[in-house]
Order: C-alpha cells, then structure tokens, then sequence
C-alpha cells in the first residue's frame, strides 16, 4: 500500500469512527431526553423490518395472545401501519375514494383524509402507508398522487400527481411504493421517462432532481437508503434491474441486471456492508451483489433460486436470510446463508407469509390469515405458536405485520387487530 493510500485509509476510518461516534452519542441523548422510539415508516426506521422490542412472549396462548382493540373501519386495503407520538396511521379504500387514517392508541379515529381515487383494478384496496416525518404524513394513491398531510390535524399540505409530472409508467397492479423521507427531502420512483427516481422538497412537493438516465419503469417496490464508500445513494428495484442513484444529486451509479415475470419486482432490497440483497417471485431468486470501492459497479456474489420472495419481505438475521418462496415454488419458508448463498433448510407448510421480527422471532401471516410465530433459528424451522385471524372479508391478508411497543398489528382488509405480546415482566 503506498502512504498516499494509507493516508486515505486512515481519514476513512477516522470520518467512519466519528460518525458512529456521533450516531451513538445521539441515540443517547435521545434516550436521556426521554425521546419515544418510533415505527414512522414501512419497515421500520431504517426499512430493516427489525422491531427493537425485548421481553416479548416466546409462546402465546393456544387461542393466540391477547386482543386489546380491533377497529373496522379502515377500508379495503393491503396497508400496514405507521407510528409516531401516539398515533397510528394507515390507508385504505372506501368507495371509489382512498383515505388517509389516523387512530389512536386505543383505537379511536383521530381523522381521515381523502388522497384521490381507490384502485378498481387488479386486487383491489390500498397499497400503501404514510411515511412520517416532522409532524406530516406522506402517501401515495395507487395512481400515483403523491399527498401530504399534518399529523395532527390530516389537513393536506400538498400533493403531486406523479404521473402528469415525470411521464406515464403503467401497472397492472397500479403504484404500490411506501416513500422515503430523509432530512428535507421525500424520495420516490414515479417511473417515468421524465423522472425514474425523483427528489422532492418534502415541505412544499417541489422538484429538487429527477433521475432520467434509467431506462426503466419502476416495478411496486419501495425503496432503501444507503451509504458505501461515504456516498449516500437510494436503491431501489425497477421493471428489469436493481440500480442506485446517488441521493445528494439523482446522479446514476450503477445497475444489475434482475428480470422477473410480469415486471413484478415487489420485495425492497437489503444492504448492509456494502452488499446489496434483491428477491423477487415466480422463479427469479435472490440474487447477493457486492458494490465497488467506487460505487460504479456491483458483482454478483451468489444466486439462489429457492428463495424467490414476492412480496412477503425478507428478514436479514444473524448472518441468515429468511423469507417465503412465491406461490408457484416448490418450496414454503427457506432459510439461506447469506455468506455463501447455499440453502439451509426449507419448510413447505409455510408458504405465502408475510414477515417481521422482534426479540428472537419471526412474526408471520399468510394470505389466509393464518398468523405463525417462528423461531429465528438457522438449524431448523422451528413453529412455536400459531393461531387465525379472525376475517371479516375473503380478500387476502397481504399486508405485512407490525411489532412494536408490546403490540401485534395485523391489518386484515378493513380490519385492524391489536394484540398484546408483552412478556410478563415487561408488563
């Protein structure tokens, strides 16, 4: 290594070591000031789908933990929730109208706030739920009016239509992304030849860049944010690859190729130390990529086929991946190392399920309501409890389950039930 080289080496991990440093001492004081955790978004505050709950139950009653409220009214819809300061936010479709809903945290309704039409097409009901941020609520409708709204009040602040602004990008299954918001600005993928991936003032809904160099639509997914190599960039899976453009600027940065039937690239990816993990359903697989010292480029470290998720969500846990094979593989849930790519164990029964993961568990519920809580092991699937969702409609139970505070939501339809999955000592 050449000093020059050694010198770069050092202010790197310098710059690294200070902003750890700073991380933590802001958590800190975070937590000496008595500031709540929170779930502002989908998946979580960093889109991990990892609740920082402890002290859970690690096995409920054979009728299932305890129900504390279910409200009915959130209209049709595959939506999960979002929660800040006491309230909890979702959408849902009522007629031929969406809403934005917020409740609290004992199930009254705060306030409802109309965003355009609902979805009359394929599967019909919302897709997604606010993304919160400094006291507004961002959502997007499934034809792509992007809104905000004041979390207090559900005033609306400002709205976009999408794809009047950067171009038409067509869905079968029309817009289905959960937008990010970071500092000042909203991120989102519209798709269009006019903006693929945009940056907008998250205060006023004002363009701040649009990304038009790549050359496909976007396809359902919700994006990530993620540094490597000191550049902060937004990676997110179009209609034919998984590319990242570079936060500050919209600048491309690179590309992979992932193709899948129907366009239909749903699952958000993962990142962590500088690998990017992408998924998608009827027979794609998972694909493992390792991005270059320069952000540029991207090599595919493995590919599996076993685990080819749709849009269930993928956990990353203790050097494993885990997730539920598309309907049309031979295989349920499938559990890969995420080091060598190879299979683990796979358990057929368990197909179709969405995920989260709290304190040493997987939370999962399939399509037909059927709720699991699963052992995060890498030796075996291991089944603790289960039982079913009460449903008041036949629609199916996509959206994805939420732990946080002690509480299990899970949004069926209309329905949202609440459960209580405190351990005793923790109540």
């Amino acid at each position: 290594m050449t000093q020059e080289a050694k010198k770069q080496t050092i202010r790197v991990l310098t710059v690294t070591f200070c902003l750890a440093s700073l991380a933590w001492v802001s958590q800190l004081s975070a937590e000496k000031a008595g500031v709540k955790a929170t779930w502002p978004q989908f998946h979580g505050p960093d889109r991990s789908n990892v609740s920082p709950d402890k002290g859970l139950l690690k096995r409920w009653p054979a009728e299932g933990p305890k129900l504390i409220w279910k409200y009915d009214k959130c209209g049709a819809g595959f939506a999960t929730v979002t929660i800040v300061d006491d309230m909890i936010f979702t959408s849902g479709d009522f007629g031929k109208i969406q809403k934005v809903l917020a409740l609290d945290l004992d199930g009254k309704l705060l306030w409802e706030a109309r965003n355009g039409e609902s979805w009359r097409g394929p599967y019909p009901g919302a897709r997604t739920n606010p993304t919160y941020s400094d006291g507004a609520v961002y959502q997007m409708n499934p034809h792509g009016r992007l809104a905000s709204f004041d979390a207090k009040s559900g005033k609306e602040l400002w709205a976009v239509e999408l794809q009047k602004e950067f171009g038409p990008s067509p869905r079968r299954w029309a817009m289905s992304e959960n937008v990010i918001v970071e500092g000042k600005v909203l991120y989102c993928c519209p798709g269009g030849e006019k903006g693929r991936i945009v940056a907008l003032d998250k205060a006023t809904g004002k363009t701040i860049w649009a990304n038009t160099e790549i050359p496909q639509a976007s396809a359902y997914c919700s994006p990530i944010i993620a540094t490597h190599n000191g550049v902060r960039q937004v990676i997110n899976l179009m209609t034919k690859s998984v590319v990242s453009v570079d936060a500050k600027t919209g600048k491309f940065l690179w590309s992979h190729k992932h193709i899948t039937k129907h366009d239909q690239n749903v699952t958000s990816p993962i990142f962590t130390n500088g690998l990017v993990c992408v998924s998608s359903g009827h027979k794609t697989g998972t694909r493992f990529l390792k991005i270059a010292s320069d952000n540029r480029s991207v090599k595919e470290i493995w590919f599996n086929q076993d685990l080819d998720n749709c849009h269930g969500g993928l956990l990353l846990v203790d050097g494993h991946l885990y997730g539920t094979g598309c309907r049309m593989s031979p295989l349920g849930m499938v559990c890969v190392n995420a080091k060598s790519g190879k299979t683990v164990w796979n358990f057929r029964p368990l197909s179709k399920i969405s995920l989260t993961y709290a304190d040493g568990m997987m939370y999962g519920m399939n399509d037909r309501g059927k709720v699991w809580l699963v052992k995060a092991d890498s030796t075996a699937c291991k089944i603790v409890s289960r039982f079913d969702l009460p449903r008041s409609s036949r629609a199916p139970t996509l959206a994805h389950p939420v732990v946080f505070n002690g509480r299990f939501y899970l949004r069926s339809g209309s329905d949202l039930h609440v459960y209580d999955v405190r351990g005793s000592a923790s109540k």
